[in-house]
């Protein structure tokens, strides 16, 4: 399914399924597409924007300036093969992980102190220093390819023929967590096509408002 016919779609169905959401709705996501609802920790989520007009960004994710290096910006396109993208097709992954696509993992790749400030619904943790390809403890990350995004070791090399598409995200464009984790994956041999990286992260996605779920404890 096209993204366009997905979002047609989605907005159909929440017609549907909330009557007369639309039209109460006046900040929505797209002009066709008021909210998403999608389950997080096996729990619906509804994800929509902050209907207060005057409401401003987390302050957790308004700093402008942070020290460079480790905080640099980050480029459009983080290496061939890997698919920048932005909250729409964002969202269009996480529905469909929700709906039970197996083949997906989005995955917030912050450490434990940030995903206190919130996570975006949909996605699982896994820390990038638990995945840092040649640096972490390497049966945590063995045990991360092989249980979490379905990688298979065979003859001392990873098999990536059933691995999952990961959509993968941080703290936002001057974050180097999950392009850190990426660029390890593309070492090992992870499909470059497999790897989706959500380059605005965290403060993007507050930026416009949209919902956020405490983690799981």
């Amino acid at each position: 399914m096209t993204l366009n016919k997905w979002i047609a779609s989605s907005a159909l169905l929440a017609t549907v399924m909330l009557p007369g959401m639309s039209s109460a709705t006046e900040v929505k996501i797209t002009a066709d597409m008021p909210s998403v609802t999608v389950m997080h920790n096996g729990q619906p989520v509804v994800i929509e924007r902050n209907q207060n007009q005057e409401n401003t960004i987390n302050p957790a994710f308004a700093k402008t300036s942070r020290k460079c290096p480790p905080f640099c910006i980050q480029p459009g396109e983080l290496a061939t093969g890997v698919q920048t993208i932005a909250e729409l097709e964002m969202i269009h992954y996480i529905k469909k992980a929700s709906d039970g696509d197996k083949t997906i993992l989005v995955i917030d790749s912050r450490t434990p102190d940030w995903l206190e400030k919130g996570v975006i619904p949909g996605s699982v943790s896994i820390p990038w220093d638990k995945l840092n390809i040649g640096k972490s403890d390497p049966l945590t990350v063995t045990e991360i390819l092989e249980k979490h995004l379905g990688a298979k070791q065979m003859d001392g090399f990873w098999n990536f023929d059933d691995a999952k598409t990961l959509v993968m995200y941080c703290n936002g464009p001057w974050c180097g967590q999950s392009p850190t984790n990426i660029k390890g994956l593309l070492k090992i041999g992870y499909p470059a096509h497999k790897l989706k990286w959500y380059r605005g992260g965290m403060q993007d996605w507050e930026v416009l408002g949209l919902t956020t779920v405490k983690p799981a404890k």
